[in-house]
C-alpha cells in the first residue's frame, strides 16, 4: 500500500507481527494504514501481505452507509492497476470480494501476518526444490 495519492505522505515498510491502524492521512482525503506509534507515516503493504483484524471490517459504501464483511483476515493486493489516478490499494477476502483501501472505517486494527516471498528469481533457481505428491518426497537439485 502507498496509492499514488499517497505520494506526498511519509512511508515505511510493514514489518511482521506489527499491529497497524487504518487512518486519513493529513493533507489529502485518502485512507491507509499506519502504526499506532505514529499515524502521519504510511505503512506500506507489499501485494500478498496478510492481515488479521480485531473485528469484522468495516467499509464505506457511497460516502454515507457503512457496511461489515464477516471476515477478520484479508490479503493486500491492486486491482484495476491499467486504469490511472484511481485508487488501486484492496484488501481481497475469503469470499473472493475486495475492499478498496481508502474506504475502510477509519480506527480498525490489523496485525501483519506474513509478507510475502520476495527473493528473486535467480537466487531461487540455486536451492532445491521440494516436489510432493502422493508419493515419497523428492529433493530436486539443479542440473549444471
Amino acid at each position: 500500500m502507498c496509492d499514488y495519492s499517497l505520494h506526498a505522505v511519509a512511508t515505511r515498510p510493514a514489518e511482521v507481527g506489527e499491529t497497524i491502524v487504518t487512518t486519513t492521512f493529513r493533507g489529502t482525503s485518502t485512507r491507509g494504514f499506519a502504526s499506532e506509534a505514529d499515524l502521519s507515516v504510511a505503512v506500506c503493504l507489499l501485494p500478498g501481505t496478510e492481515l488479521a483484524f480485531a473485528d469484522n471490517v468495516r467499509y464505506d459504501n457511497r460516502w454515507i452507509w457503512t457496511r461489515t464483511v464477516n471476515s477478520r483476515v484479508g490479503k493486500f493486493g491492486k486491482i484495476d492497476p491499467h486504469i490511472p489516478d484511481r485508487h488501486h490499494d484492496a484488501i481481497e477476502f475469503p469470499d473472493g470480494k475486495y475492499v478498496l483501501v481508502t474506504q475502510l472505517v477509519e480506527g480498525q486494527r490489523a496485525t501483519v501476518l506474513q509478507l510475502p516471498v520476495t527473493q528473486p528469481i535467480s537466487e531461487r533457481e540455486h536451492k532445491p526444490q521440494i516436489i510432493a505428491d502422493s508419493g515419497p518426497t523428492v529433493t530436486r537439485l539443479p542440473i549444471g
